[in-house]
């Protein structure tokens, strides 16, 4: 998920600090002015962990203000201040960490016991999504780290279907941040959803990451749409601002993905680096806004 911040322990809590550098003073509050309305073909979220100096009210003001309606990546304890702002959380953090996923058995039952607990309670605070990872490979093959995930996520995902939740698996890139993840490649991800067949078992398509490993993003998007349950943003290079910048041209991007019928949530999950972190957010969640 490169300023080489490491993406957190995503799943176990929020990260430190996005980006040194930010003005204290002026990540006190969003900016008073009311936002132009957002035109509603997408329905934007923000992972919390870039916005780590933030107070969650503070970043659940602004994500109101802008017409964001999610704040990702956060536990439990997190989901009241949401429903405060009237907020999803359209991401709901869970698991071991990105290297302890499903490609290894000997994780499976405090994974599955963990999800066991915590799909009712998503379930009850109308929370669409909660994230799992494959893991690293640590000289594992790549087909029997996808027997194994495949056996993992079976466990629970009738649960998930019973309570009308996701499950869904983040593709990472192994090239530059996450050295040695074993879901980094789309048709990887794909097999396994095919495999374990269920519609609340799908991919986190994170677009920084797979133009990292791939590129070809928008073709992918087509042709696997119906395996995507969410997607997330980054500018590659360096994984700040999508902004003329970096090289992907997001619009297109997001355009492709609203072509799809898509109805799920587009995370921004790039680490500000510019001074104003939410000035930086809302320029951004226009980009994205076809």
């Amino acid at each position: 998920m490169s300023l080489t911040i490491p993406r957190r322990d995503l799943v176990l809590g929020l990260a430190g600090a996005a980006a040194a550098g930010w003005a204290t003073s002026r990540l006190a509050a969003a900016p008073a002015a009311p936002a132009e309305p957002l035109q509603g073909n997408i329905n934007h979220s923000v992972s919390r962990w870039c916005y780590g100096k933030l107070s969650l009210d503070d970043l659940c003001r602004a994500c109101q203000r802008i017409g964001i309606k999610s704040v990702e990546l956060v536990r439990e304890t997190d989901w009241p201040t949401l429903q405060k702002y009237g907020l999803t959380c359209a991401m709901t953090s869970a698991g071991l960490g990105i290297e302890k996923g499903f490609n290894r058995r000997e994780y499976h039952d405090q994974l599955v016991a963990d999800l066991e607990r915590l799909v009712p309670l998503a379930a009850a605070a109308k929370m669409p999504s909660i994230i799992c990872m494959s893991g690293n490979r640590q000289g594992m093959a790549d087909d029997e780290g996808m027997k194994n995930c495949e056996a993992g996520v079976k466990r629970v995902v009738g649960l998930c279907e019973k309570h009308q939740v996701n499950l869904v698996m983040e593709l990472l890139n192994s090239k530059v941040d996450h050295a040695d993840y074993m879901c980094d490649h789309t048709v990887w991800g794909v097999e396994l959803c095919k495999r374990v067949g269920s519609e609340r078992f799908k991919l986190l398509y994170d677009i920084y990451h797979m133009q990292i490993m791939e590129g070809d993003l928008i073709r992918t998007i087509r042709e696997h749409a119906e395996y995507i349950a969410h997607y997330h943003t980054g500018g590659n290079p360096g994984r700040n601002e999508i902004d003329e910048r970096q090289e992907i041209n997001y619009p297109a991007v997001m355009r492709a993905i609203v072509a799809t019928g898509y109805q799920g949530f587009v995370g921004q999950e790039f680490v500000p680096a510019d001074p104003d972190p939410l000035v930086s957010l809302e320029r951004c969640i226009r980009i994205c806004d076809v």
